[in-house]
């Protein structure tokens, strides 16, 4: 019983990391097109930025989801 538990804690944190790192990059991307809309001319510095920022969001996804499958196999 102990195992499952710990199964469906890491199956639930696992799924509470990419729902989350799917919401950032989400509104993410959404703020960069809506400045590249106002701005055309800085859409070069915004594709940067959101690209360096989107692979953080996904590093820390990422990171969690390790976290999980460690747990759950300790």
């Amino acid at each position: 019983m102990e195992n499952a538990l710990a199964y469906l804690a890491a199956g639930l944190g696992a799924g509470l990391a990419i729902v989350g790192g799917g919401l950032g990059i989400g509104k993410l991307a959404a703020s960069a097109m809506e400045a590249s809309g106002r701005q055309p001319e800085a859409a070069g510095d915004v594709r940067t930025s959101m690209i360096i920022a989107a692979a953080l969001i996904e590093g820390i996804s990422l990171f969690a989801l390790v976290i999980c499958i460690i747990l759950a196999t300790k």
